[in-house]
């Protein structure tokens, strides 16, 4: 069976990579970083590196033998464009997705110029949702490199959102997920910085998920915002593409 998520937009996680390192501020009290340690002191063979970057081989091809359609977090104890990720194990992971077209596959980045660069060699099945995460305006370029990607779905997570953004370019962007932090040293996000992404998301017809307002007891802490959920969910796009280029043509630096 997938593994069960209690993420509120996602369904169930597939982890064909676990590990990653810190890029930027949002990364400071990564909620995967600790479940690695907690799982590597439990004896987990998953997490025998600990949060060093490990490729699962054995579950490359896991989401193939799960018959009911569901909606998968690709990756929620790593990040798939990690620089030490080779690029052909990246190409294997979307030819899964694309052969197991019954799923929704959500792939989330901090990494958006690697992204970009491997993009052109990778399919682009109706079923794939990019997303790029991004904590405060410092970041808004990752949402320019989305941009480029050809994926049915272009999604944002503002989670921990640590500052307001102001002026989200939308024009490309279908979904947009906004949450506190949690656990150990959370962050404080205002209320005001939820409500001017919620008008923005409104004045530009996106999709506006409100996954919580974090803090060290993010149930008691809720995801009520101004007296409502708000659990919008995003309509995929037709988006011209071009076929995958070889992987051979992959530039060095891309790997």
């Amino acid at each position: 069976m997938a593994q069960r998520s209690s993420i509120e937009w996602t369904e169930a996680t597939w982890n064909p990579v676990t590990g990653c390192s810190k890029i930027s501020p949002g990364c400071k009290n990564c909620y995967a970083e600790r479940m690695a340690a907690r799982l590597q002191a439990m004896g987990s063979y998953r997490y025998r590196n600990g949060f060093k970057v490990t490729l699962q081989e054995d579950i490359v091809e896991l989401p193939l033998e799960w018959k009911q359609p569901k909606v998968i977090f690709v990756n929620s104890m790593s990040d798939l464009f990690h620089n030490e990720i080779p690029s052909d194990f990246i190409v294997k992971l979307f030819d899964t997705m694309k052969r197991a077209s019954w799923h929704t596959f959500q792939i989330l980045t901090k990494r958006s110029d690697r992204l970009v660069s491997l993009a052109p060699y990778l399919p682009w099945p109706e079923n794939v949702w990019m997303g790029v995460s991004v904590e405060s305006p410092r970041y808004v370029s990752r949402i320019h490199d989305l941009a480029k990607v050809p994926s049915a779905v272009r999604f944002l997570s503002l989670e921990p959102l640590l500052a307001p953004i102001r002026r989200l370019p939308l024009r490309s962007i279908d979904w947009v997920i906004v949450g506190g932090e949690s656990g150990p040293g959370a962050r404080e996000m205002k209320p005001e910085w939820v409500r001017q992404i919620r008008k923005q998301c409104r004045d530009k017809g996106v999709a506006f998920f409100f996954k919580q307002w974090g803090g060290t007891n993010k149930k008691a802490a809720g995801r009520v915002l101004d007296g409502r959920a708000y659990d919008e969910m995003p309509t995929p796009r037709l988006r011209q593409k071009s076929p995958a280029l070889p992987l051979t043509d992959i530039p060095v630096a891309s790997f």
